[in-house]
Order: C-alpha cells, then structure tokens, then sequence
C-alpha cells in the first residue's frame, strides 16, 4: 500500500479551495474538503487508477477527477505517491508549478 504524501503546493491547494467554498458555506467547505480527501487515499493501492495528465503527457503524472477539481499526483514508487495539485478544471493549469 502506498503512502500518500502532499505537497505543499497541494495543501495550499486545499486551504484556498476550503476558504473559498467556505465564504458562502463552511458545511459544504467541509463536505468538499472530506470529499477530496477520500477520493486521494483511493490512490493507496491501485497507483495507476487515475488518468495521465494531458496536459504533460507523463506516465507517472495522473490525475483523478472530483466533481470540477482535478487531483493531481505523481507516482515515485510503489510505496509512495505524493499529490502535486489539487486544481479546479475551470482554470489553466500551470505545469511549471507543478
């Protein structure tokens, strides 16, 4: 099983996508943030679950879709997978940042 380790770019992600829901409602801030993170720790045994990211066309770059926010992650081993991004789909995604 591997280990799932964040980034600080996706925390920041994170914070900024919970203050954000939060302005109009911390319930749904809450229930979104839980909901990421669930949809993250599915990525503990099947590594490979998630799609590769079209944008850099990398196979150990994949990502796995929530609603309008895409997981962003990086397979390093199969012990460890650390989350680049969490990115909503509406944006341009950065690739340099990543």
């Amino acid at each position: 099983m591997a280990r799932l380790k964040w980034t600080d770019l996706s925390i920041e992600d994170m914070i900024n996508i919970g203050e954000f829901i939060s302005k109009d409602s911390i319930k749904y801030s809450v229930i979104q943030i839980k909901r990421l993170r669930e949809r993250a720790k599915l990525l503990k045994t099947p590594p490979f679950l998630g799609r590769i990211v079209s944008e850099i066309n990398d196979e150990s770059i994949r990502e796995l879709i929530l609603g309008n926010y895409r997981i962003i992650y990086r397979i390093i081993s199969e012990d460890r997978i650390d989350i680049l991004a969490v990115h909503h789909s509406a944006k341009l995604l950065q690739i340099e940042l990543l």
